[in-house]
């Protein structure tokens, strides 16, 4: 491996390692539980960097950030049971906002500070509505069926856990969006951010 591509890949590990930092305490510290009978659901700004991950550094390592940052805070915050659904879910979230930002929207390659505020938004609120319809589903499955929790009570949690998630994914949509559209240009100025996605020749002029 040459010089140059072994500075690339320690820049790639380090940049999603300090996102999964920063998901980690988002989740961890700007969190506030909302118990719900024997269980608990939460309101936090995890998710937002995620999304801003996702937005920086494309989906794959924004989602393998979340993923990670996430799933290690739910095994040190009371919420196991929840981590393999956790890292399903966040990658995802990485994954598709990534997939609308960059791959249709060509986020990194605009420079229009409409356009990039426009399509940064289409991305978040993409992951996030992902987030807002599977999420309270996989939780009832996982409820219901894996830890064997009674219809009426996973029914209760499930409701305050769809509404904590809509909440949180509203927050994650604005916080993650004003980040990216304040940092992403002296990022960029500073040499810190490469493209998240390969140049093309049918990349859409910019006007």
């Amino acid at each position: 491996m040459s010089e140059r591509n072994s500075s690339e890949v320690t820049k790639t590990v380090a940049q999603t390692a300090l996102f999964a930092a920063l998901c980690y305490v988002g989740f961890q510290f700007l969190r506030i539980d909302i118990p719900v009978g024997d269980s608990k659901t939460a309101f936090h700004l995890g998710n937002a960097f995620c999304v801003l991950a996702a937005l920086l550094l494309g989906g794959v390592k924004g989602g393998l950030a979340g993923a990670i940052g996430m799933t290690i805070a739910d095994l040190t915050s009371g919420y196991v049971s929840s981590s393999p659904q956790t890292f399903i879910m966040k990658f995802m979230i990485g994954f598709i906002v990534g997939l609308v930002a960059h791959k249709v929207g060509h986020l990194s390659e605009r420079t229009a500070a409409g356009d990039k505020l426009k399509w940064s938004a289409f991305g978040a609120a993409a992951g996030m509505a992902f987030n807002v319809i599977v999420d309270p589903v996989m939780s009832y499955l996982r409820k219901r069926y894996l830890l064997g929790m009674d219809e009426k009570l996973a029914n209760i949690v499930v409701k305050w856990s769809a509404l904590t998630t809509l909440v949180n994914a509203v927050l994650a949509v604005i916080v993650a969006v004003v980040l990216y559209n304040s940092l992403a240009p002296v990022l960029k100025k500073a040499g810190l951010l490469r493209s998240a996605e390969p140049k093309s020749a049918d990349k859409p002029a910019e006007k």
